[in-house]
């Protein structure tokens, strides 16, 4: 019987969910789901004093707002419980103790200054990859013993074995091998007491029976030390796949001090975007399916998901193909949802009131409906709107060229003249009043349509015509008729 597909996304809480994290979450959820298996969510706070507040709980609910539902964690349980590293500390002792036994590890009592030395030492001397001396690694038991019983401070290190290679089919990567002589005695546990990632993890992933590991680049330097820890026990591995890494549009590597690209998930969705189209978004980040389609529902990836369509080339992070992808899902809400999405917005920027009467509600609803099509996120629509709230126009150079035509002034004298006479203000009454003007004037095309437009908007290009007069008012549309005629 084939063994239960179990993966892990293991976060940190030293930080919010950022994009990474999130395709690394997504690609071992889809594996996972493709393959009826489980995915778990790991929490490792092990690293204590960089730990932020919310960051465990900005991992956990974006997952949940992403629409990636996982099987066992923290908040739901599950039978491998506890699922936080830090409620695990006596599993991580008590395996330290047997390997310390078994002489597979030893205690070092190295100060971080001689370490420190140490490494300065080695790299005067042209070492590129500086690793620890083994000053501890032959302390006989009786000069450990006492060491320890004169209270010195100790960590743990593990004996890297001699003349080893380690060797495995990665599942992105394909064959990759290291060589133990490049890696010095790392690690295990810390003088505090709290196991090192590369320690704790082994042991995480074997309790929890993980049979499949997918992770970024960045991981792959860790797992021969890694590897040792599963030997020493005769443990299986689970089985390793490498994600390439994340870049920018000028092919740099993605960095979090990168301000070019909206790095965490949570300030995508405070912009308005839709966990649906990050999702697809993600799911095509450094994976492809067959054929020239992009915009797939969740169940259609899961489907369709297969390890070995995974890139080995890095995945460019295409601002304009997010923004494009969500205008698609955008344009797929109903009238309700896209006021749902893009009204708050609105409010938060002051231009309409936190409560709003029935009247300014339906002509919010209006308003955003000028743009429905057009948006590409929720709070586009503050820029987008813009001109229905300005007390003031500033017409740009293009706008400048558009008024000094010689019949404006004309244009908008009989626009004028016909919205004062308007009884009903609709579009279709402002459009008839258009019309008016036309057959009045004499004006048509862009030599009617560009000046109105100018004048009462002060943009060169927008919305339908008629109804964007209608959201201005009729009062506020004279008045800036006027203001251009003075």
């Amino acid at each position: 019987m084939a063994k239960e597909v179990r993966v892990r996304y293991a976060p940190s809480p030293t930080g919010f969910l950022h994009i990474g994290g999130a395709r690394t979450a997504l690609f071992n959820y889809l594996y996972a789901k493709h393959h009826n298996g489980k995915f778990i969510v790991r929490i490792e706070d092990t690293d204590i004093e960089r730990n932020v507040e919310g960051g465990e709980a900005s991992q956990l609910d974006n997952l949940k707002w992403l629409g990636i539902e996982y099987d066992e964690s923290i908040d739901i349980g599950g039978p491998y419980a506890p699922y936080r590293q830090m409620e695990r500390l006596d599993i991580y002792k008590e395996h330290a103790e047997k390997l310390l036994e078994q002489g597979l590890a030893y205690k070092c009592f190295c100060s971080s200054e001689k370490l420190e030395a140490s490494r300065e030492e080695q790299k005067a001397r042209g070492v590129a990859a500086p690793t620890y001396d083994g000053t501890c690694r032959h302390l006989s038991a009786e000069e450990v013993a006492a060491k320890v019983a004169a209270g010195e401070p100790y960590t743990i290190r593990m004996r890297v074995p001699e003349n080893v290679t380690y060797e495995f089919e990665d599942l992105v990567r394909g064959q990759v091998a290291f060589e133990s002589k490049d890696i010095g005695d790392w690690v295990l546990v810390k003088a505090n007491g709290i196991p090192t990632y590369n320690y704790a993890v082994v042991l995480d992933d074997h309790f929890m029976e993980i049979s499949h590991v997918f992770r970024g680049e960045e991981h792959l330097s860790n797992t021969p030390k890694q590897m040792m820890i599963f030997d020493a026990f005769g443990w299986e591995y689970p089985r390793f796949g490498h994600m390439t890494l994340i870049i920018n549009e000028n092919r740099k590597k993605l960095s979090k001090r990168d301000e070019s690209i909206i790095q965490f998930v949570t300030q995508y969705k405070d912009l308005g975007y839709l966990p649906e189209a990050m999702f697809n978004f993600f799911a095509l980040l450094g994976w492809s399916p067959e054929g020239e389609e992009e915009i797939f529902s969740k169940e259609e990836f899961i489907k369709m998901f297969d390890e070995k369509r995974l890139s080995k080339s890095p995945s460019m992070f295409d601002k304009q193909k997010l923004t494009w992808m969500n205008n698609q899902y955008i344009k797929k809400l109903s009238s309700e949802e896209v006021v749902a999405l893009s009204l708050p917005h609105l409010q938060k920027a002051g231009l309409l009131p936190e409560e709003l009467t029935e009247e300014e509600r339906a002509w919010a609803a209006d308003l955003i409906a000028l743009y429905h099509d057009q948006m590409s996120f929720g709070a586009e629509i503050v820029e987008l709107s813009r001109l229905f709230f300005n007390d003031h126009i500033e017409y740009d150079e293009e706008a400048k060229a558009v008024l000094a035509g010689e019949q404006v002034p004309e244009v908008m004298a009989a626009f004028k003249a016909q919205l004062e006479g308007l009884e009903e203000f609709t579009p279709d009454a402002v459009k008839a009043a258009i019309k008016a003007v036309q057959k009045e004037t004499g004006h048509k095309g862009k030599n009617l349509f560009m000046p109105i437009r100018v004048v009462t908007t002060g943009e060169t290009h927008g919305p339908e015509l008629p109804n964007a007069i209608c959201l201005i008012g009729k009062q506020k549309t004279i008045d800036r008729v006027e203001k251009f005629a003075q």
